[in-house]
């Protein structure tokens, strides 16, 4: 059975996780900011319903260290190269829906995505032909765990995963594999030297780099 697991921090503290979220870090900007409602819905990707409090209490003692989560119940993950991931980001913010979670990890942006996502994801891309000259998406479902940012938002200067759009409710909006499909098509669209043949949508504009989460579903 896949087990939820916290990474050892150097230096641990204890705090009462929802009174922290409530009250710190006010001065950094709120998409970068966990909720204690996200906090829950975060660890709600325990593999079993008894080990959601566990989960929740080592966040408590320690929500400066990042957690190793499992996918497939809560969420999917799409990991996807940096620059290639903005202009997904600006596609779905500008033109879309808007995105659910997004983090930052090791030179990778984990969009995370409704269940089953990384099952259907890449027949789809394989439909679309997907060429060499755009980066391919990595999909993380059922089986596979990812490493999810600390509740503590970290320094710009810091090498820790760190939050882009942090969750901010028990039940965020999370885009499935077509809604991920559509953002993959309409950025590759934005790189000149694609290698995707294309024929359902009409080139993008790229501008937006404000992300108005009031739109989330």
């Amino acid at each position: 059975m896949t087990t939820t697991t916290w990474l050892r921090d150097e230096t641990p503290s204890t705090h009462d996780v929802f009174r922290f979220l409530g009250t710190a870090g006010e001065e950094r900007h709120q998409t970068a900011r966990v909720t204690a409602a996200g906090a829950a819905w975060l660890a709600s990707a325990a593999a079993a319903p008894a080990d959601l409090g566990t989960a929740l209490a080592r966040w408590e003692a320690r929500p400066e260290s990042p957690a190793v989560l499992p996918c497939g119940t809560a969420f999917d993950v799409v990991s996807v190269d940096p620059v290639f991931g903005r202009r997904m980001l600006d596609r779905l913010w500008e033109e879309g829906p808007g995105s659910g979670p997004v983090a930052a990890h090791r030179g990778r942006m984990l969009l995370f995505a409704a269940p089953g996502t990384a099952q259907r994801l890449p027949a789809l891309l394989d439909w679309e032909e997907w060429g060499e000259g755009v980066p391919r998406p990595l999909c993380h479902g059922t089986g596979d765990a990812v490493t999810v940012p600390p509740l503590v938002p970290a320094s710009p200067e810091s090498s820790r995963p760190r939050w882009l759009v942090a969750p901010d409710t028990r039940n965020p909006w999370l885009p499935g594999p077509e809604v991920m499909l559509w953002a993959c098509v309409r950025a590759a669209r934005a790189v000149s030297a694609a290698g995707v043949r294309v024929s359902i949508f009409a080139p993008a504009v790229q501008d937006a780099n404000v992300y108005d989460v009031s739109r989330r579903r």
